[in-house]
């Protein structure tokens, strides 16, 4: 799975429309439907059933090639964040400073997934105070349109 930036005019200046997409790949490409149906699912391998992301094609561990997707519950807990001061690319000057988290999953510690902290699904990226950031804060996936695509925010759990 990667990503890119949306435009391809380098010349011309950044615009909200130019945040990074994902580039779905074939391996990873289940992640991105089931994320459009608000649903956050991890590859696990059939045989000796070890979840793993990103996806690939063959487990790690046992080299089987058989897989299939899991539902996870979307919670999880900062791992680990930053605040880019300035913004790494110039279609994120409006937002910054934002924050970027790692969120370790609930349902499976050894999976991280990286994304934002947002107050709610479709709020700027810069809408969580900064006092807030905290590692190991409990939190729920969201998902939000970007471009007609469905993508993973987080939101502090309800305590």
């Amino acid at each position: 799975m990667t990503t890119t930036t949306a435009s391809a005019a380098d010349s011309a200046p950044a615009s909200a429309d130019e945040l990074l997409l994902p580039v779905p790949d074939e391996d990873g490409a289940p992640f991105w439907e089931y994320a459009a149906r608000g649903e956050l699912r991890v590859q696990a391998c059939t045989a000796c059933g070890r979840l793993r992301f990103p996806p690939r094609p063959c487990c790690p561990h046992c080299q089987s090639f058989d897989s299939e997707w899991r539902l996870m519950s979307g919670r999880g807990r900062i791992w680990s964040y930053v605040r880019p001061h300035p913004p790494l690319l110039p279609a994120y000057a409006a937002q910054a400073p934002y924050n970027v988290i790692l969120v370790e999953l609930a349902d499976a510690p050894r999976i991280r997934l990286a994304g934002n902290l947002v107050t709610s699904a479709d709020a700027p990226l810069d809408s969580v105070d900064p006092a807030r950031l905290r590692i190991g804060a409990r939190v729920q996936v969201v998902f939000t349109q970007v471009r007609g695509m469905s993508v993973p925010r987080w939101v502090l759990e309800k305590q």
